[in-house]
């Protein structure tokens, strides 16, 4: 028998799926693969679609993952936290690894359907913003591209009025007599986390005994972990923008590859990135 041959009925096999749940209805890809809708004849906009598309798809599991660290952190269960935490990096890295598909879609490319999307851009992605506000980079003046959408706009500020998980990762390491400054831990959790010497000096001690606090070193190494990644994001997110545009003002009305750059100052976490210096 070749393989051309071979019935996987005869091993037991489902084929008749007119009264069963098949693998494209749990999927629901007639849906998924139904969504993408060109504007142009560009043979390349489907990629950009697809790109973008996945990309949202993978931000929803890390919203997913994120969202169940923080409440695991909050409850003091660290273990499945840390598994969320790994994921996430991994998340991460197949998103690094989507942008040099993107990269393979030249500027030449681009300018065939450029004009199709209008104002709409990346910076306007609620699911990004979400994770940005998550992970305690809570500028508010970000809410206003999402002002026309009420139900975005009561799920970002809901976000704000949250603790981020850092905050989360902070309050759970004053539980466990790694003494945190009351301030910090007082603080209005709406507003961005600052870098602050005492968290600094309290992870010092972390990172100098770490076999006397494995649990809070293990975690913060998860943190830096996964920032290290999303760095990684940011960064090729801002060449291929430069690979693919140049230096041109974004879709969605910003600087383009200056605001992408701008955006790579920022630290999710500064006191583990700077307790480094200070070992």
């Amino acid at each position: 028998m070749t393989s051309s041959d071979y019935d996987p009925a005869s091993e037991g096999a489902e084929t008749d799926f007119a009264r069963r749940m098949s693998y494209g209805d749990y999927l629901a890809l007639d849906s998924i693969l139904g969504a993408q809708h060109p504007l142009s004849e560009a043979h390349d906009e489907m990629l950009f679609i697809i790109q973008h598309q996945t990309t949202e798809l993978w931000m929803r599991l890390a919203i997913h993952e994120l969202s169940a660290a923080r409440r695991a952190i909050a409850k003091d269960e660290v273990a499945p936290a840390m598994k969320m935490l790994a994921r996430m990096s991994r998340i991460f890295e197949q998103l690094n690894n989507a942008w040099d598909v993107l990269r393979t879609m030249t500027p030449s490319e681009y300018t065939r359907f450029r004009s199709q999307l209008g104002q709409s851009s990346g910076f306007q992605s609620r699911q990004y913003r979400l994770i940005e506000f998550l992970l305690g980079n809570r500028n508010h003046a970000m809410l206003k591209p999402h002002a026309h959408d009420v139900e975005t706009t009561k799920l970002l500020e809901a976000e704000l009025a949250t603790p981020s998980l850092y905050d989360e990762v902070l309050r759970l390491a004053d539980r466990n007599g790694l003494k945190m400054p009351a301030a910090v831990l007082a603080r209005d959790v709406r507003e961005t986390h600052s870098f602050n010497e005492g968290v600094l000096q309290a992870w010092r001690i972390v990172y100098e005994a770490p076999e006397t606090h494995w649990m809070l070193y293990e975690l913060a190494e998860k943190l830096v972990d996964f920032e290290d990644y999303f760095r990684r994001w940011r960064f090729n997110h801002v060449t291929t923008v430069e690979r693919v545009i140049g230096f041109k003002r974004g879709t969605g009305g910003t600087g383009g590859v200056s605001y992408l750059k701008r955006m790579l100052e920022v630290e999710l976490f500064p006191e583990l990135w700077r307790v480094r210096t200070i070992l």
